[in-house]
């Protein structure tokens, strides 16, 4: 059966590959299958990703929401927009959480003209620029004129000294976060001209949803027991995580959550930050 991608791209229904993604939300191999199940009597030739996606969503949340939320992820991502700017404080928050010095929305002057830097890091005295690359839309990727602007940038400001966590402080290392992908010249010329590179699925072994998932950093986006609004409010007050809220119910109430309601909200929180 031939299915249609974001892309556009149609493709072959592949089951084994739904199976890898369900599995993901932490749900087991019993509940996977029957989802599949499910999902095989309700497809038909031509149906997008994007359908399969929402019978898959559904049909996981019947049985839990943090499953839901936890295959939820990328859309999560993609709530932290339309502008990056909740994005660049996810991964300033991401890079805390793994011991990190951060600051965000910086303007340095380099040697010919200033830059404003989404998020620089610091540890172990290397201090590293980041470079936040949000799109809203799943189809588009960096391509490698990221990496060929983004270098130009680094190299006007790494020969010069700057007050950013002390007074002193030289950038040695650049990296450049999407929460897509790259393509293959992005990766080749940014391994070439010593750029570390994070997206949706690179590096292979320490990518963005690798991170996310084995610390369970997850954006409070993820949550579906939340509406979007509700979601915006909470950004808006600068609750990011959904780790933030577990023990500490405030921002929830802020929002206008009833006493039901925050519990439902920290019980999900709790199951997918496994918090139980």
């Amino acid at each position: 059966m031939k299915i249609i991608k974001h892309s556009g791209d149609i493709v072959d229904f592949d089951r084994s590959k739904l199976k890898t993604s369900l599995l993901k939300s932490g749900a087991n191999e019993s509940l996977v299958d029957q989802v599949i199940e499910s999902i095989e009597k309700k497809i038909y030739e031509g149906i997008t990703t994007k359908s399969i996606y929402k019978l898959a969503f559904s049909l996981l949340k019947k049985s839990s929401n943090s499953h839901a939320a936890r295959y939820n992820l990328r859309v999560a991502i993609e709530l932290l927009g339309p502008t990056g700017f909740f994005f660049e404080k996810y991964i300033s928050r991401l890079f805390l959480s793994e011991g990190y010095q951060t600051r965000i929305n910086l303007t340095l002057q380099g040697k010919c003209i200033s830059h404003e830097i989404d998020v620089m890091l610091k540890k172990e005295e290397i201090i590293t620029m980041i470079e936040c690359k949000f799109h809203a839309k799943r189809e588009v990727n960096s391509d490698v004129k990221v990496p060929m602007y983004i270098l130009s940038r680094f190299n006007d400001l790494k020969d010069k000294t700057y007050p950013i966590f002390s007074n002193n402080d030289k950038i040695s290392k650049c990296k450049i976060i999407t929460n897509n992908r790259f393509t293959t010249d992005a990766i080749t010329f940014a391994m070439c001209s010593g750029l570390d590179l994070l997206s949706w699925d690179y590096p292979i072994n320490n990518n963005l949803r690798t991170k996310i998932d084995n610390n369970n950093l997850y954006p409070i986006t993820c949550l579906t027991t939340l509406s979007l609004s509700e979601k915006d409010k909470l950004l808006i007050l600068d609750v990011i995580m959904v780790k933030e809220i577990i023990n500490n119910s405030e921002s929830l109430e802020k929002i206008g959550l009833s006493t039901s309601r925050i519990k439902n909200v920290l019980k999900e929180a709790s199951e997918l930050c496994k918090y139980i």
